[in-house]
């Protein structure tokens, strides 16, 4: 598992701070709350993941309840609130891509990664989970994989095994 503790004291940037005012200044006086899900994803994309003392730090900030930040974060699931990998492959889990494979390729990435859903390889470099559907039925099994949300079709287990490599691979040159 990546050494992230759940609980990590947060203390936005000065930079931070200021892109939040720059999205803040883009909503009329006393709608703040409308800035809310591009800061989080400001937030997620400084720290990786969304933190309980992140999110009381986002609600403060915009003058608002914490409830109303978890609200928002647990019902969209771009937010992720709990370290993940720097790339997570999410593969679609429903109906029509389970009945070409889908659950088979859950496995053989559990098995290739060595974790389970949505823990994080040793490396920190991988994590993945199912998700809802992706819109892409007639292409089954289907994955995307973040943060660039790259979209992968008709896998196969060699597919799988290929494209980790290569992101095995991307990540030594960053």
């Amino acid at each position: 598992m990546l050494s992230v503790k759940e609980n990590m004291i947060v203390e936005f940037s000065a930079p931070l701070l200021e892109k939040f005012a720059e999205v803040v200044a883009r909503y009329p006086e006393g709608r703040q709350k409308s800035a809310l899900l591009p800061i989080l994803h400001l937030v997620q994309a400084e720290y990786g993941w969304l933190s309980v003392d992140a999110m009381d730090k986002v609600a403060a900030y915009l003058d608002i309840r914490p409830i109303e930040v978890y609200e928002v974060a647990t019902f969209y699931t771009m937010f992720f609130l709990q370290p993940k990998g720097r790339y997570v492959l999410e593969i679609c889990r429903t109906g029509p891509c389970c009945l070409v494979g889908a659950e088979r390729i859950m496995q053989h990435i559990e098995d290739k990664l060595g974790v389970k859903e949505g823990e994080v390889t040793a490396d920190g470099l991988f994590s993945w989970r199912g998700v809802e559907c992706v819109a892409a039925c007639g292409f089954a099994p289907v994955l995307q994989i973040g943060p660039e949300y790259t979209f992968y079709e008709n896998l196969t287990e060699e597919k799988v095994d290929q494209l980790i490599d290569e992101l095995k691979q991307k990540a030594q040159t960053i």
